[in-house]
């Protein structure tokens, strides 16, 4: 049985969350409310504490008067603990590297910490607040590859476990003698397991000696690898239970005979546990479907699944959005709370930036009461011992600020620096938890609160013109018959646009000024100029999540900032893109949608993963059959013009055949650069290719018999943390189609969901998830009656052949940057590279403005050459 919030009779009727004016921008509302770029709203509750950078988990010491909260993001990963009372920070303890992973034992003397990617767990004397005395146990050898998450520790104190997520197995710990006992494996379609031991007490576990189909579980890339994530010990009955972040299951190890004795199953993404205190049920937060399990452990048996959204039917999609929040996955519920009292439970909601309550006094009758909202991406709720608090870890911080001291080339150590991380952290919600008659009132407000906090555009009226292009609603019929969807890397909009006068932008901040993109110009001068558009991503991985999928899974969110910030060992792949399954969305990606819809499809170039045999091939089920095996995906060293000529070629082909794909994805990646990297092509010879080659891809299309049929929207994956006056996710959005507006400046609020919806009401698909149900269509950017001009392609206005100098400030930051795949090294680094090697060693580059959070910040960055 599903227990969802449509039975909360204030939440629908007090749905009435703001329709934004054009000129809205992110950040600060007179209200006090915070616009985040992605549309929605923040309104958190209670007091708030800054923290570091991504808070993870809370642990809340026994006695109550403080809490630990685990930092594992893209820079300094640290225990912080708070006053509770106080609503104050007393310690702050910095960790090499962590990873989700914080309990204290059951006595409060001790704290233990995950070292991740060090193979460690860290064990720290705990005293008034304090962190001290760093003992660290090894789980394995510093060469293996199995970080430790989450933890569980017995009530005795001599046994610890772990689940070591990129390792695919269980650790027991000796914490008597400091030693590793066991790891339990979980084999592919294997329940029973026994775990390996050595006469040392160290775990010895050679792939070599195990079964085939045993070395394939412990390859993260096997479709059915499980990731373990949590560990919750059930002393009573001498279980472990650990939730399977890719199997949907959570794994009951028998201790006594040391195997794994059945698997219950969840829905996708199963992620933190809690049991309650007779460890009768077991709670299960599922955070690819919006949900909660629970588990009777006496006869392992789901009693119900609790819907923590903030929309029933939340994982089925919706073709009507007039008059219903939006629906969809994109919840993620990732955390979970029990009330000291056992008749409450509080679910940290991720992407709805709240924590549902629900009233589990009856198991199997559970009812939902409302929301609490918080700040931005809570990871992790706790409630004090005494029942007085709720505390909130939130990931992405709640305040907006800008950055004027931001960093600077020449400028070393602290003092004066503005970095991302310190400017935007997360924050702890200390919440005070009403009594008697004063809780229904209070979460009646708090509801209300949470559901104004949710975009109207996806049920905004019909646009003003009954003739306009972009249907209302999904399964009206559209003059536009065929999108294209271009998918570029890396720029900011004040980057490439801040030199156009009639937009909002800013002319001393532009690297690639009409000079040198005069197609990007042109197309926006032609078609519309968008000034108000946002990237729903922060970096790559993230970000071509969001351009396919309208959302970014918790195991993307949680992964891209170690694997960016924390991989000196290469312990942490690139976690988007099709490498893992465990990475994908519930309902798929835009691909899928238009499969199920019987929309024909294509993809150049994304979610390719390079060559075999001479073609490129995609590890996606979904795309095999769909993409060009001879468009190059992600190559800085492969023209984009080559990639435009594969597109026109196939175009011709198409043009010859009578039909063409009608959803078709093209990656044109070179505007990402190679930095400065000596005897490279220069940052503005890689954007001058960009930019032809877009120009001429739209050329050829407008010269084509679809032209009359078609629409070829353009934006870039991410804005990877480049300058720009207004926010940081501002970005470069085009439009080019007979059905555009022609010369107008369009300054709606869209973000890449609008897209994605715009392309979804035109094709007939169905929302992939509450973001794109959500998100602002792009009504305002076309008329009703067409334009069948074609587009004349302006020539380069640079020399495409530019190559970077051999010396120079640019060459010395970029020599040891990765550009093997997008991403691969440090934004702001990168940045600065180009800056440098467009302007010269002597300018200074202006800082990011940060109008509504970004947490991805420069961990560390030394200028040793001024």
């Amino acid at each position: 049985m599903k227990r969802s919030f449509l039975c909360v009779a204030a939440a629908v009727s007090c749905w009435a969350s703001i329709n934004l004016n054009a000129s809205d921008l992110p950040g600060v509302r007179p209200d006090g409310s915070v616009l985040l770029p992605n549309q929605w709203l923040l309104r958190p509750a209670g007091k708030q504490v800054e923290l570091g950078n991504f808070p993870v988990n809370v642990a809340v010491h026994p006695r109550g008067k403080y809490a630990a909260v685990l930092h594992s993001g893209y820079g300094k990963h640290e225990i912080i603990v708070v006053n509770i009372k106080d609503a104050v920070i007393a310690s702050r303890t910095q960790v090499h590297e962590t990873f989700y992973g914080l309990a204290f034992s059951h006595d409060g003397r001790h704290l233990y910490c995950s070292g991740a990617g060090d193979e460690v767990v860290h064990i720290f004397n705990f005293l008034d607040g304090a962190v001290a005395d760093d003992h660290a146990v090894r789980v394995h050898e510093p060469a293996q590859r199995g970080v430790p998450c989450g933890l569980a520790v017995s009530a005795k104190e001599d046994r610890l476990y772990t689940a070591n997520l990129w390792g695919q197995r269980v650790s027991e710990i000796d914490l008597l003698a400091h030693t590793n006992r066991a790891d339990f494996t979980f084999g592919v379609g294997e329940s029973n397991l026994a775990p390996n031991f050595s006469q040392s007490g160290e775990v010895s576990f050679d792939v070599a000696s195990v079964t085939k189909r045993l070395a394939a579980s412990l390859d993260p890339t096997a479709p059915d690898a499980p990731f373990p994530y949590g560990c919750v010990l059930d002393e009573a009955r001498n279980r472990l239970y650990v939730s399977l972040w890719a199997r949907a299951c959570v794994a009951v190890i028998d201790l006594d005979s040391k195997t794994v004795t059945a698997n219950w199953p969840t829905e996708e993404h199963p992620n933190e546990m809690a049991l309650s205190k007779s460890g009768h049920y077991l709670y299960v937060a599922n955070g690819n479907r919006n949900t909660v399990t629970v588990i009777d452990t006496v006869y392992g048996q789901t009693v119900e699944t609790l819907d923590a959204s903030l929309s029933p039917n939340s994982a089925a999609g919706i073709t009507n959005l007039l008059g219903t929040p939006p629906e969809g996955p994109g919840s993620t519920p990732n955390s979970l709370a029990i009330s000291p009292d056992t008749t409450k439970l509080f679910v940290a909601n991720a992407g709805n930036n709240d924590v549902a309550v629900f009233d589990i006094a009856t198991p199997g009758h559970s009812r939902a009461l409302g929301f609490i909202p918080v700040g931005k991406y809570p990871t992790s709720v706790r409630v004090t011992p005494d029942g007085r608090h709720l505390l909130v870890a939130n990931g992405k911080g709640i305040a907006p600020r800008a950055n004027p001291e931001g960093p600077q080339p020449g400028k070393r150590g602290e003092g004066g620096r503005q970095y991302i991380a310190d400017l935007v952290p997360g924050t702890l919600s200390i919440i005070d938890l009403p009594r008697g008659k004063d809780w229904k009132k209070a979460l009646e407000t708090y509801t209300a609160q949470a559901y104004e906090n949710i975009p109207r555009h996806g049920a905004a009226p019909a646009p003003a013109a009954a003739d306009n292009p972009i249907p209302p609603t999904t399964g009206h019929e559209s003059p536009i018959k065929y999108c294209i969807y271009i998918i570029k890397e890396n720029r900011t909009y004040d980057q490439v646009f801040g030199d156009l006068p009639q937009g909002n932008g800013d002319a001393k901040i532009c690297l690639f000024p009409e000079s040198g993109t005069p197609n990007h110009h042109k197309l926006a001068r032609e078609f519309v100029l968008f000034d108000n558009f946002y990237v729903d991503a922060e970096v790559s991985a993230a970000g071509h999540e969001w351009s396919t999928g309208a959302m970014a899974t918790d195991f993307v969110e949680k992964n891209w900032p170690v694997s960016y910030g924390h991989n000196q060992a290469k312990k942490y792949p690139y976690p988007a893109e099709g490498n893992f399954p465990a990475a994908y969305p519930a309902n798929g990606y835009l691909w899928d949608r238009a499969r199920e819809a019987g929309i024909s499809y294509r993809s150049y170039g994304e979610f390719v993963s390079g060559l075999k045999n001479g073609t490129n091939f995609t590890k996606v089920a979904g795309l095999r059959g769909h993409i060009d095996p001879l468009f190059h995906g992600f190559d800085v060293n492969y023209p984009d013009a080559k990639r435009a000529d594969r597109f026109i070629a196939e175009l011709g082909r198409f043009e010859a055949e009578g039909d063409m794909p009608r959803l078709q994805i093209v990656r044109l990646p070179n505007d990402h650069t190679a930095g400065g990297a000596a005897g490279a092509l220069s940052p503005a010879a890689l954007v001058g290719d960009n930019d032809l080659a877009l120009g001429r891809l739209v050329e050829a299309v407008s010269h084509s018999k679809f032209w009359a049929h078609t629409a070829i929207f353009v934006l870039e994956d991410d804005a990877q943390n480049g300058p720009d006056h207004i926010d940081a996710h501002r970005s470069v959005l085009l439009v080019a189609s007979p059905y555009a507006r022609r010369g107008v400046v369009d300054s709606t609020m869209y973000s890449t969901s609008s897209v994605l919806h715009t392309m979804e009401l035109i094709l007939g698909l169905k929302p992939m998830t509450q973001f794109d149900a959500a998100a602002m269509p792009m009504f305002n950017a076309f008329a009703g009656q067409p334009n069948l001009a074609a587009y004349q392609a302006a020539p380069a206005g640079v020399d495409l052949q530019q190559r970077n100098p051999k010396a120079g400030k640019a060459s010395r930051e970029s020599a040891k940057m990765d550009f093997s795949r997008e991403d691969a090294v440090d934004d702001f680094a990168l940045n600065r590279a180009i800056w440098h090697a467009v302007r010269g060693d002597a300018a200074t580059m202006p800082a990011p403005v940060h109008a509504a959070f970004i947490f991805a910040g420069p961990k560390d960055h030394d200028d040793d050459d001024d």
